[in-house]
């Protein structure tokens, strides 16, 4: 692959990246807005309101694993990408082409790292709220009734601060995501 072609293909991965962060920010939100609803329930069919939660959840995972999978994808296009620049930058014979290249690549490397790195903390805060929304599904799963239901409350709420802390560095990822698509010059 050429540089052309991996700057390309970065692009269309942090593309994707930030449409999956854009995903995730919803599909938490929906799991939340789900737990939440149950602090509310005022009886009916619990095996229901089981099942609506756990879709949920499963979903959340899903998305969560999307994100992953797109992080180690980027820093493997990225880290080609890098390593070809910097050895072409010994091909100019025009000091002034080669300086501009090369400042070009420190600023692109500075953006992806930006964007890495908050890519890396918004995915950091997804499995401890899955797992906290795992433990309330399996919970509920086996202890439909009302007490369990009430139970739920604090957890809630606990997880309302979570899941807000994970929609703010998605969306500073997001941000991200845009800067260095900005920077590779493409889009």
């Amino acid at each position: 692959m050429m540089g052309k072609e991996y700057r390309e293909k970065l692009t269309f991965l942090v593309e994707h990246a930030r449409d999956d962060q854009e995903e995730a920010k919803k599909q938490f939100r929906s799991a939340l807005e789900e737990f939440s609803s149950l602090i509310d329930f005022e009886g009916g069919d619990l095996q229901v309101k089981y099942e609506k939660l756990n879709k949920q959840y499963e979903r959340s995972k899903a998305q969560a694993q999307r994100v992953k999978g797109r992080i180690a994808a980027i820093e493997s296009v990225a880290k080609k990408l890098f390593r070809e620049w910097e050895k072409e930058l010994n091909l100019y014979e025009s000091d002034n082409l080669r300086r501009s290249s090369e400042k070009k690549l420190d600023a692109t490397k500075e953006s992806y790292e930006k964007f890495i790195d908050s890519m890396k903390r918004a995915e950091g805060k997804m499995d401890p709220i899955l797992s906290r929304f795992n433990d309330q599904v399996l919970f509920l799963k086996h202890n439909l009734n009302a007490s369990a239901i009430a139970s739920l409350e604090k957890t809630v709420i606990e997880l309302e601060s979570d899941v807000t802390q994970l929609v703010e560095e998605l969306e500073k990822s997001i941000a991200e995501a845009n800067a260095l698509i900005e920077a590779m010059g493409i889009e």
